[in-house]
């Protein structure tokens, strides 16, 4: 570390004061990285001890005055972080290398770009970026960890931890852009005559089911309405059978509801009877949308598309939002919706030489996949 610069491994979000932390948050940075929505992370346990999400959030200070800070979880697997390592797990083990504890500098259970490095007022980014970057990896190696893995930086972000000596892994999402549209016809409109109708044809059948789909306002997102949202959320994962993971409990849906819902834009269907039947958890920042999670209690055809897609993206137009980052799922369908790839970046560094030199090749043929996703008509 140059100058009196150290590191810090903060065990809470609540050990640096929100107003602080918030402070180094941009106003198009992520609202996921925001205090609130970390703080309720580990109140409310979905992160913690018991979770393989142990809080060890990296933050460099001159003196008292805190500098940079990254959300960071030591992690004893790879769930819930949506850039997939598992072979590289299974790679190290083959090669007598343990390969947890790793680092992850991350927000848990959220694939959405955004800062990982939050850098104070009047501070030098790049420098700061790069001061954590080496911090981060000196700590990874005095407690033992196999490597430090950055999940989702924005790319000028990831060019710096690219720089610092990590390596750059390439992923694709599919996002909508609104581009113009001033109204959901305009949307429609960029579809030929055979696909438009077909997309109509969905929304009607969803409203001749009786079923109205509506985003809330900020008023809206009441505790009934968040029990109800985790009970669809709880329902998707328990789909998946043995891939799902409850990773979010209804005290972090209630939590949120009550103090972060400013950020939310959740989309609630109703049956005749007024009853909620099924929900999405979207957030917004910004020009941006981010979709989360999404589930329901009825079996209606096309009631996903409507609540997933078509809602979201009246609610953008509405609000003058530009981007919809529809976050994980059935790329097809997006595609099929007007959502187009889009290249998403993480960094990662990897302490061992024998399993960093075997995912050199393995980076690269990667690349070339994602690259060819991205030009594909």
């Amino acid at each position: 570390m140059t100058e009196s610069w150290t590191l810090r491994v903060l065990e809470r979000v609540s050990e640096v004061p929100r107003e602080t932390w918030d402070a180094m948050v941009g106003p198009d940075s992520s609202p996921f990285v925001e205090h609130t929505w970390l703080d309720l992370l580990e109140q409310t346990g979905c992160v913690g001890p018991d979770t393989g999400w142990l809080p060890t959030h990296l933050s460099l200070w001159n003196g008292e005055t805190l500098v940079a800070v990254a959300p960071a979880y030591a992690k004893g697997n790879s769930e819930g972080e949506f850039i997939f390592d598992w072979a590289w797990a299974e790679a190290a083990h083959r090669m007598g290398i343990r390969y947890y504890p790793k680092i992850v500098v991350a927000v848990p259970f959220t694939p959405a770009t955004g800062d990982r490095v939050l850098v104070a007022p009047g501070q030098d980014r790049e420098k700061a970026t790069r001061m954590l970057a080496a911090a981060a990896r000196e700590w990874c190696g005095r407690v033992g960890g196999s490597g430090v893995h950055v999940l989702f930086p924005r790319d000028e972000e990831a060019d710096l931890w690219q720089a610092s000596g990590y390596m750059r892994r390439d992923s694709v999402q599919y996002h909508w852009v609104r581009d113009g549209a001033a109204t959901f016809d305009d949307y429609l409109a960029r579809f030929d005559s055979k696909r438009r109708n077909q997309m109509k044809r969905e929304l009607r059948r969803v409203r001749e089911q009786g079923i109205t789909v509506e985003t809330l306002p900020p008023e809206g997102h009441t505790r009934e309405v968040a029990r109800a949202m985790h009970g669809f959320y709880s329902s998707t994962v328990d789909r998946h059978g043995p891939w799902g993971r409850h990773y979010l409990n209804e005290e972090f849906f209630e939590a949120v509801a009550e103090r972060f819902s400013h950020r939310l834009a959740w989309v609630l269907a109703r049956d005749e009877r007024g009853r909620a039947v099924g929900g999405a958890f979207n957030a917004f920042k910004g020009r941006t949308m981010y979709g989360r999670y999404w589930g329901a209690a009825v079996d209606v055809p096309n009631l996903h598309f409507v609540i997933c897609y078509y809602e979201g993206i009246r609610a953008c137009i509405e609000r003058g939002i530009d981007l919809f980052e529809g976050g994980a799922g059935r790329d097809e369908h997006k595609r099929s919706r007007g959502f187009a790839p889009a290249l998403t970046r993480s960094a990662h560094w990897v302490a061992d030489g024998r399993l960093r030199r075997a995912l050199g090749p393995w980076l690269e043929h990667e690349r070339m996949r994602v690259q060819g996703l991205l030009t594909e008509p």
